[in-house]
């Protein structure tokens, strides 16, 4: 190495891999993440791309260097691994051997979760390291890492085509395993299940029920039964549309349903009977609130109803409807008698319920908590999330996966290969589970059946679908994606001798001696945005009955271990600010542990993703508190545009991988000299990521790596007097940074930027960084005192800010104008306040007040209107407040050229 430092240190093509991070999103056939679900994975592209950029050396020459980056760029796409091997990965794979002497340098990931970082390193040539808390992350590692490394890797295979001919062909023996007693298990569940889903007379298949949960009407004169439903399409598409419509029958006091198509659709179907917990009886208008549907759950007076049949003719394309008959309840009818007798027998055999009795995670609350409201509706235990027919189904199909994995050894396999055979077929019944549980919704416009986890909660579902297990959606469907990622997997790094050590354990107590690693490749919880245990109790459940006890070591527990899972958990902790403290106590001694077990030129990249920036200021204290400073650091798009979470809040597109080193000195810097050094390195860097299509609170957040590259240099940072500079006071220099850089380049001028007011430039910021999403009270108050503004002193009735709780919004022009007070010019204490009143009365088309307004405050001063252009220009597309500061600019120019005519 020139002079010790790794590529990534140095420079990384941000831009490409950040678009192959995103694209990743959307491919499925034999991604990883389509082998079982795991919460908040990083991309691929970005962990192979950071991965080689991180153990390969700079060569200290710009030509050189750029043919790495060109290569560091040219491994990102999904394309170069999806078939295995490829020269261009076994060209990176040769140069790392070289930088390393030959040896396959050792790279630990001790949050690995679902695998992608430590899979990408074993890619490369590494000796991949995995650890885990969680049990199921633990078996899901061995699937991805362990076994298609053992058992996995094709073989060249003569066979006979049915022409004759005779060809090579690689076969994965581990693949075809799984794909044949997968097939087995279907078959075997088929004898016993089929007849709880029978087909139409006139041949068409079930492929699902769609179900709706019901209530009495609490009008005591009605009392009838209230089928909840959010709306009633059941397909929604420009060239098909099809709904249920309800049909009171006040005589008989229930409520039928017909099948309506097209223009037979006279009702809006975007209308149902529940909406935010809050009923509305179809037959006598009654109504139930929030508090008495949750009540009316807990105390078990909710029933469910199927109410339309999804079925499909083989030979046909395209679904069809039909209303649920009595036959469909008859047969739903025996499937719950079946299960009680199946029941009692697979108790005796496992030794344990085979209908999962753990009870559910609390719910409600704050923290992680929030992610769950099933308990607040009475679905108490595991078992509670299933009807009766999903319950026979999957403790059918748990049953023939251990049956498999007897016959297996009866037939003379391996007792490991057997076991790990059994564990991708636990894994199937896992993914029809997900898609099996009564939480489940009906996609009306893609006509499928989605599943549980679509984002990380377990939200109630008023109308849920039912999968046949049976049919190309169910079993199939599940074993397919398995097979498919197994194959995939099993094809990886296959001409390399490395393989991959998966290890239980706590990151705050590393299984290793100092100084083991090379590179540590991470990615740690971020407090309790994700509650990866309650959310794996789910499949940890399951998993306990199909191979439990093959793994009696991950599965002897009732549920997964929490004590000393690293997330803020309130309940668990007394509280959150108990639970906070916790994690960072947590997190800092993970970062010593890392520090630890590092060589001391060994190199880790740790990944951050949070847009708050007290999660920043605890990140940042616990790598210098472990004596860890950041060397690099590169904001990379890692999440798909229009993803739930992000439109319903500010969060980040990217993820920060922070380059870390052990610190080997104990230099204290002096605060004046670190500030310039601040402001020059965060500035250098800033440009580069505005040049790189950064914006918005990425940006903010992108800013906090070269800032603490500077400041973590030192063992610490003093004032003249001796005082400690705190992180909280180099985040604040930072925001005042990145606020004048933004300004500069938002408004094209730095001298423009310095003619604005504070708060128009904090409403200018706030629309660039947030748009209109609601941010914490505290962010928006920093990102305020960056510009110079108390956010106190615009925070009001009519101000511009707007607070609700712990949280604040920024309203628009015409939710301002809603107080009579406000289009009142004495009311006027900014540039800001001008424009919006000037936005609500082009709206208005009052042209005579509106020239008014103009003549007697900004109108005549050419910075006003290009606040009102840059403001237009941080809006998205169709935005309202978008198209008035477009239409008040638009009458400007036509004026303006009248004036020259």
């Amino acid at each position: 190495m020139s002079d010790g430092r790794r590529l990534i240190e140095v420079d990384f093509p941000i831009g490409p891999v950040s678009k192959e991070s995103v694209r990743e999103k959307s491919i499925r056939h034999g991604h990883i993440s389509t082998l079982h679900i795991w919460w908040a994975r990083r991309p691929l592209a970005a962990s192979r791309a950071t991965a080689l950029a991180a153990l390969l050396p700079d060569p200290g020459d710009d030509a050189k260097r750029r043919k790495l980056l060109t290569l560091v760029e040219k491994i990102a796409p999904w394309e170069v691994v999806r078939d295995g091997d490829s020269e261009l990965i076994r060209q990176a794979r040769e140069l790392i051997s070289q930088a390393y002497r030959g040896r396959a340098p050792r790279v630990l990931d001790c949050f690995a979760g679902g695998g992608n970082i430590s899979l990408e390193a074993l890619r490369l040539g590494c000796q991949a390291f995995a650890l885990d808390y969680n049990p199921v992350a633990v078996l899901l590692l061995r699937c991805v890492l362990e076994y298609p490394q053992r058992f996995g890797r094709p073989a060249s295979r003569r066979e006979e085509t049915s022409q004759g001919l005779t060809v090579e062909r690689a076969v994965s023996p581990l693949v075809e395993a799984v794909e044949r007693w997968g097939r087995w298990v279907l078959e075997e569940a088929r004898r016993e299940i089929a007849p709880f889903y029978p087909a139409d007379p006139g041949g068409a298949i079930p492929v699902g029920y769609l179900w709706a949960r019901t209530l009495p009407c609490q009008n005591p004169s009605c009392g009838a039964e209230i089928p909840l439903l959010r709306q009633t399409w059941l397909a929604r598409k420009d060239a098909r549309q099809v709904a249920l419509r309800l049909v009171p029958d006040l005589a008989c006091r229930e409520v039928r349903f017909e099948i309506a198509e097209g223009k037979a659709i006279d009702f809006d179907p975007g209308v149902g009977t529940v909406a935010r917990a809050k009923v509305r009886c179809p037959l006598c208008g009654g109504t139930i609130d929030a508090d008495t549907t949750r009540r009316l759950f807990r105390e078990g007076k909710a029933g469910e109803r199927i109410v339309a049949v999804i079925l499909r003719k083989p030979g046909e394309t395209g679904k069809r409807y039909r209303v649920a008959t009595e036959q469909d309840r008859a047969a739903f009818d025996a499937a719950a008698e079946a299960l009680e007798s199946k029941r009692q027998l697979l108790w005796e055999t496992w030794g344990l319920d085979p209908v999962p009795d753990e009870p559910t995670p609390l719910g409600g609350g704050s923290g992680a908590e929030r992610a769950f409201s099933v308990r607040g509706y009475g679905l108490t235990r595991w078992g509670d999330l299933f009807n009766a027919r999903q319950k026979l189904a999957l403790i059918t199909f748990a049953q023939k996966v251990r049956e498999a994995y007897d016959l297996m050894l009866a037939e003379g396999y391996d007792s490991d290969f057997a076991q790990a055979v059994t564990a991708y077929l636990a894994i199937a019944v896992d993914r029809l589970a997900d898609k099996s549980a009564s939480l489940v919704v009906y996609n009306v416009i893609g006509e499928k059946i989605e599943h549980v986890f679509g984002r990380q909660t377990m939200s109630m579902v008023w109308d849920y679908a039912e999968v046949n297990p049976l049919v190309d959606n169910g079993w199939p469907n599940g074993l397919e994606w398995v097979k498919d990622a197994l194959a995939c997997l099993a094809r990886t790094g296959q001409r390399t001798a490395t393989t991959a050590t998966v290890v239980q354990g706590s990151a705050t107590q590393l299984p290793w001696p100092d100084a083991f690693f090379d590179a540590v490749l991470t990615d740690p919880p971020y407090y309790d945005n994700v509650p990866y245990s309650d959310l794996s109790d789910f499949f940890y459940v399951w998993l306990k009955r199909t191979v439990g006890d093959l793994y009696p070591e991950l599965f002897s527990t009732p549920l997964t271990p929490k004590s000393q899972e690293m997330v803020a958990h309130a309940s668990r902790a007394g509280g959150m600010e108990e639970a906070k403290r916790r994690f960072e106590a947590m997190l800092t001694q993970a970062f010593r542990e890392i520090h630890r077990v590092l060589k001391p030129d060994g190199i880790a990249v740790i990944v951050f993703a949070h847009q708050s920036t007290d999660a920043w200021e605890t990140v940042i204290r616990a790598l210098l508190e472990a004596e860890l400073y950041m060397t690099a650091s590169w904001p990379i798009d890692t999440e798909r545009e229009g993803r739930l979470r992000a439109q319903e809040s500010a969060a980040l597109a990217s993820s920060i991988y922070m380059v870390c080193r052990k610190r080997t000195m104990g230099q204290v810097g002096e605060y004046a000299q670190v500030r310039r050094e601040v402001e020059q390195r965060v500035r250098e860097r800033l440009q580069h990521f505005w040049d790189q299509g950064i914006r918005g609170a990425d940006f903010f957040m992108s800013a906090i790596g070269p800032a603490v590259e500077a400041f973590g240099r030192y063992a610490c940072v003093e004032r003249l007097s001796g005082e400690r500079v705190t992180v909280p006071e180099l985040l604040q220099h930072v925001r005042e940074v990145v606020a004048r850089f933004a300004l500069e380049r938002i408004l094209h001028h730095a001298a423009q930027a310095g003619s604005v007011d504070a708060p128009t430039r904090f409403y200018l910021l706030y629309r660039w960084t947030y748009n209109h999403a609601r941010v914490p009270y505290d962010e928006a108050r920093k990102l305020a005192q960056a510009v110079g503004v108390e956010l106190a002193s615009v925070t009001g009735s009519h101000g511009l800010v707007v607070r609700d709780k712990e949280d604040v919004r920024v309203p628009t022009p015409i939710e301002r104008a809603k107080d009579s007070r406000f289009l009142k010019r004495e009311s006027f204490t900014s540039m800001i306040d001008a424009l919006h009143a000037a936005c609500v009365l082009w709206s208005q088309n009052k042209q005579t007040a509106l020239e008014d307004l103009l003549s007697t405050t900004y109108g005549s001063n050419e910075v006003f209107w290009q606040v009102a252009q840059a403001i237009a220009e941080v809006l998205p597309e169709n935005d309202k407040e978008r198209q008035m500061l477009q239409g008040l600019l638009y009458r400007r120019r036509v004026q303006y050229q009248a004036r020259l005519l």
